[in-house]
């Protein structure tokens, strides 16, 4: 892994849906380079186990990400700790699977207010305290290849996460003023996560179909995100970094076999 202490070392950094796994990882890689990061989740349980397998110079702050009042009182409780954030990187998302015709309202809202809402919210409180310290911080929203590649029962979650491209692309416009610069990274395929279960057979059809064929490591949208944070990407605002094996720029599953290069 590339080498960012120079970058993070005594930054302060956020990193929502901390306990999943994406999260623990870009955690990980921050505290590693010498930041000091704050792990929010919705529980202290799950947030406990993640500082454990984490290690390094953690905080913890459980949050409810579809309460206004939760984020509130994160965002009190780094004020009052830091002043305000070098670096939010907003991680929490969900993925439930349904039909357009199956799927209630109340499921597609809360889609939204975790996966477009929330870093709407989270966004403006550090960047508001961000500028009112003169941080010329960063925010790397986490999305998918999903934006741009529908699939069969992921609809409500694509749809949010294009919206999340326009949000962070208005976001970086706005923000660019006050120096605060604003990306995403789109990160692979990663099994194993306690939320969303999945069937070996599914996790073997989807690899079998990702172009660089293996699932993404711990270090591959980590590092894409500690590249966008730091001064190394000093000039980039309102980018999209995709870190998933080419699974999201077509389709291996129809083709025609050819025996040789033509």
């Amino acid at each position: 892994m590339v080498d960012f202490t120079e970058d993070f070392k005594d930054k302060k950094v956020i990193v929502t849906g901390a306990a999943g796994i994406f999260g623990g990882w870009i955690a990980k890689a921050f505290a590693d380079a010498g930041a000091t990061v704050l792990l929010t989740d919705t529980d202290d349980a799950r947030l406990e186990r993640a500082k454990k397998e984490i290690g390094g110079d953690l905080l913890h702050f459980a949050a409810d990400l579809t309460k206004d009042a939760d984020i509130k009182a994160l965002f009190d409780h780094v004020g009052e700790t830091w002043g305000a954030a070098d670096v939010l990187v907003n991680n929490a998302g969900i993925y439930p699977s349904g039909f357009l015709l199956d799927i209630t309202a109340e499921d597609w809202d809360r889609i939204f207010d975790i996966n477009l809402r929330a870093p709407f919210l989270l966004s403006q409180a550090a960047a508001k305290q961000m500028i009112a310290k003169g941080v010329k911080g960063s925010i790397v929203n986490i999305s998918s290849g999903a934006s741009r590649k529908m699939r069969l029962t992921a609809a409500p979650y694509s749809t949010s996460k294009t919206a999340l491209d326009r949000l962070n692309k208005g976001l970086a416009l706005e923000l660019a003023a006050y120096g605060i610069r604003v990306n995403i990274v789109e990160p692979g395929f990663a099994p194993g996560s306690d939320v969303n279960q999945l069937s070996q057979e599914h996790i073997d059809n989807v690899i079998a179909n990702i172009p660089l064929g293996r699932v993404s490591a711990p270090e591959d949208a980590a590092t894409a995100v500690l590249y966008l944070a730091s001064d190394a990407a000093g000039y980039v605002t309102g980018a999209t970094l995709t870190v998933d094996g080419g699974n999201s720029i077509g389709s291996l599953a129809v083709y025609q076999a050819k025996k040789r290069p033509l």
